[in-house]
């Protein structure tokens, strides 16, 4: 991923806030010899402090080879996107239909580490540190080796604690563009009110100090 010095996140307390609540993404696992990577979906839980995240895949998931044979993978999280049209990246004293179409997004990407996680009990701390991320107002039984509901289905499932080695985060909302731009894109997206425009423009105000 391209990261130009505009599009680079503010400090990592920027990266990190914004990975707290955009907790969905794909893990790339190295396929095996002659096979392509193996890409998969999930929800995950970030934990700042100890440099993880977590997660948790049905034992048959056809991944745990590859992910077994090199634990090296890439956590990959991308959102707040909107596509940009040219007229709106014109240039303030060129024609509207010389200005070049782009998107704009939010990425993250950790690279980790995996650690398969087995142990039973290992198994229920993980689940339950994940409930904790995405169910804090509470209202499920906590998971336990040894109680219902939830212990009889862990022999179902394998826990991933991703150890993070290193990050690339990005924010790519035309910053390099003169005010004018900026000011365009952002009229744009608000009179446009798409789907992810309302999340793109909140993204793009923010970096902009507005």
């Amino acid at each position: 991923m391209l990261i130009h010095p505009w599009d680079a996140p503010r400090d990592d307390a920027e990266w990190q806030q914004w990975l707290s609540v955009h907790d969905f993404g794909q893990l790339a696992v190295n396929g095996l010899p002659g096979e392509a990577p193996y890409v998969q979906p999930l929800h995950f839980a970030y934990d700042a402090e100890r440099l993880e995240a977590v997660t948790h895949l049905a034992r048959p998931n056809p991944l745990w080879p590859a992910l077994e044979r090199n634990p090296v993978v890439l956590l990959s999280v991308v959102d707040d996107y909107a596509f940009i049209p040219g007229p709106w990246q014109a240039a303030p004293d060129g024609p509207s239909e010389h200005g070049t179409p782009t998107s704009v997004y939010a990425a993250v990407q950790l690279r980790c580490t995996a650690h398969v996680v087995d142990d039973p009990t290992d198994k229920a701390a993980l689940l339950n540190r994940q409930m904790s991320h995405f169910q804090p107002e509470g209202g499920s039984a906590r998971v336990a080796t040894d109680e219902e509901p939830y212990g009889r289905m862990l022999a179902g499932i394998r826990g991933i604690r991703l150890e993070v080695t290193d990050v690339r985060a990005k924010f790519k909302y035309a910053e390099k563009k003169p005010t004018e731009v900026q000011d365009r894109i952002a009229a744009g997206l608000a009179a446009r009110g798409g789907p992810r425009d309302t999340a793109a423009l909140a993204v793009q105000r923010r970096r902009r100090g507005l």
